[in-house]
């Protein structure tokens, strides 16, 4: 079991970043953190192989940890119903 520490990015929304709590910040590249932000830490948790997460699968989140050291997780695509908001709406009259 492994006991991770979550930290959330203050430049972009839903971006995080996950390290081992022991390594803190130690294994994440200086220019991944320039990009990211003064990371904002959310939490701590133990981590085990059959955790379910909510956006991530577990055994990616381990192999970042054991290959890298960290594991970044990516804001989710923007849904295409919201490009519609900004379409040519014709049977309005709103551009």
């Amino acid at each position: 079991m492994k006991i991770v520490s979550i930290y959330k990015s203050p430049r972009k929304d839903e971006m995080y970043i996950y390290t081992e709590k022991r390594d803190l910040l130690s294994k994440v590249p200086e220019a991944l953190l320039e990009m990211f932000g003064k990371p904002v830490h959310v939490m701590d948790m133990p981590l085990k192989a059959d955790k379910v997460m909510a956006r991530i699968e577990t055994d990616k989140l381990i192999a970042g940890l054991d290959e890298k050291g960290y594991y970044l997780q990516m804001p989710p695509p923007k849904d295409d119903y919201m490009l519609d908001l900004y379409r040519d709406r014709p049977e309005t009259g709103v551009r």
